[in-house]
């Protein structure tokens, strides 16, 4: 097609924010998402140990977003992963609609287009696949992709490996708060309880990419998420009232801090508003993974230690679940995405 349906033509306001991702991944001008070196963050060298979780602490601090690089995910198996995604969306339309979900029956996980409940009402140029990956107990191995034929085990061990680099970064940001080391893995679930939800993102080119964005502006709800992605440009952050595109770091993987996270640490954290842009020249593909507390178990709110007379509770309290819904409601009272509330 030459020209995209008017389903998928973004609101006139945004169109000026939306350019050309190739050339503003390029530029070197301007502030840039920071890259953390994730190699010394066990070392026996207190120094060296402390160095590293204090630069992935300052990012989460000032950006809420990072490139983690040495993160201890063999490249062999984020390959593997690759592969798997992209074989999957590479076979024919038939074949993925065997995985399709019912959005409408209330089943999200499986093979989709985006045509969900956005701020905008307008279409995204994406399609998914979306499924929970961990703990294995709760992930339906029914609804995986069969082919290819590696798509199960690369994506169970992938997750495994996630799961633990989890653990990781959430007892760094409970140190950053001045808690013990494990407190922010119990209030977001633990290991029991914490979900890792996977979605695989595919934009396909699109003819008219000024027109169109692949996911529009939000904040995510999760506690962590982490994106891998083909190497093709597209995520760009909301950062001091400017649009930044993250650059292509090799090997390494995007982690954002999600709402649930901003939410426990009263503020502290950012869970940053990002979106996805589409191109016309390349097919860009992000697996995502969400860490997310349960829905209805663990009421989230800051925490006791986080809240001073001088700095009182910035959220009231509410179930995961209930967060959500005050998300979707209120995002669809938005004026523009392009304007983020103090709370998203």
């Amino acid at each position: 097609i030459e020209r995209i349906p008017k389903e998928y033509i973004r609101p006139e306001e945004e169109r000026p924010s939306i350019g050309d991702i190739f050339a503003e991944e390029k530029m070197d001008g301007g502030p840039q998402v920071p890259t953390v070196d994730l190699k010394g963050i066990n070392s026996e060298d207190l120094e060296v140990r402390e160095k590293c979780r204090e630069e992935l602490r300052k990012a989460a601090v000032d950006w809420g977003v990072m490139h983690l690089v040495n993160h201890g995910i063999p490249e062999e198996l984020t390959g593997r992963v690759k592969a798997a995604g992209e074989g999957f969306f590479g076979q024919p339309i038939e074949e993925k609609e065997k995985y399709a979900n019912d959005q409408a029956a209330g089943n999200v996980q499986g093979y989709g287009s985006k045509l969900a409940n956005n701020a905008s009402g307008q279409l995204e140029w994406e399609d998914y696949f979306f499924h929970c990956v961990f703990p294995e107990d709760k992930a339906d191995l029914s609804i995986w992709p069969k082919t290819p034929s590696d798509y199960i085990d690369a994506t169970r061990e992938y997750a495994k490996h996630l799961r633990a680099l989890t653990t990781t970064v959430l007892a760094v940001l409970s140190q950053g708060l001045g808690l013990e080391e494990g407190r922010l893995e119990k209030e977001v679930g633990g290991m029991e309880e914490l979900l890792l939800q996977m979605k695989i993102n595919y934009y396909p080119k699109c003819p008219q990419p000024e027109l169109a964005l692949g996911v529009e502006a939000h904040t995510d709800v999760s506690a962590l998420t982490f994106i891998l992605h083909n190497m093709v440009p597209g995520l760009q952050l909301f950062y001091e009232g400017k649009w930044v595109t993250a650059k292509c770091v090799p090997n390494s993987i995007i982690m954002h801090v999600g709402d649930t996270v901003e939410i426990l640490s009263n503020g502290k954290y950012k869970s940053i508003l990002h979106r996805g842009v589409v191109n016309r020249e390349k097919v860009r593909v992000s697996w995502a993974v969400f860490c997310e507390p349960p829905k209805e178990k663990i009421i989230l709110q800051p925490l006791p230690e986080t809240v001073s007379e001088a700095d009182p509770p910035r959220f009231p309290p509410r179930t995961f679940a209930q967060h959500i819904k005050h998300k979707l409601f209120r995002l669809t009272d938005q004026e523009g995405a392009d304007t983020p509330k103090p709370d998203e």
